[in-house]
């Protein structure tokens, strides 16, 4: 379980930063409860934002994206299991390609295709065993959406879901597994993969920017 605790270069939890921002957190012994706490503060701290895209190794950098206000679910992903890990939650990072069905127009139009490749969730060790949660969608984009806040116990595991209120939301197409830390180059390939277009030309609007290696 060592390896899922430890400080990393993008799972730096030990930089200043999480100590101000985790300031509110009521550490308790459920270490269930205080795992949702965690998600919570993660899932509604940043508005979540698909179209500002940074796959560099700065922009991977937890204690980086603590100074912004909107960020992606690779970003949030990254910032629950660094903090996870910062009060002793055994923390691993979860990718896999989806496709959303559900006010994502805007977002299909830069990508040119449906598949979002790289959707990240987190998995921590909670009570002997992983369980996912995924704390992209924050109360306000749920609202604007008109879907449901997508909502986790710390006991089972709390992916997308399928449906929401009889529309199809999110389905899971391919899971790339767990990872104890960002694999920026396995996402930059995967990413060149799927978006080629995004890595010929240079991306840098108020609409839309993208960054890669």
């Amino acid at each position: 379980m060592e390896e899922y605790l430890k400080d990393t270069y993008f799972l730096d939890f030990n930089h200043p930063s999480f100590s101000c921002f985790a300031q509110g957190i009521t550490v308790i012994d459920d270490k269930a409860n205080l795992a949702v706490e965690l998600y919570h503060l993660v899932r509604d701290t940043f508005l979540y934002d698909p179209y500002h895209l940074d796959l560099t190794y700065e922009g991977l950098k937890a204690s980086c994206v603590l100074g912004k206000k909107r960020a992606w679910c690779v970003e949030k992903s990254t910032v629950l299991a660094a903090l996870a890990r910062k009060f002793g939650i055994p923390s691993r990072l979860g990718y896999a390609i989806v496709t959303n069905h559900i006010g994502v127009e805007k977002l299909i139009h830069y990508l040119r295709r449906e598949e979002i490749v790289f959707h990240g969730f987190v998995e921590l060790y909670l009570n002997d065993r992983w369980v996912k949660c995924t704390p992209a969608f924050d109360k306000r984009i749920c609202r604007i959406s008109g879907v449901e806040t997508l909502e986790w116990d710390g006991q089972t595991d709390s992916l997308f879901q399928e449906f929401d209120k009889d529309r199809k939301f999110m389905e899971y197409r391919h899971f790339y597994g767990t990872f104890s830390d960002v694999p920026i180059k396995l996402m930059n390939d995967e990413m060149k993969k799927y978006y080629p277009h995004l890595f010929e030309v240079t991306y840098d609007s108020k609409e839309f920017s993208f960054r890669h290696l």
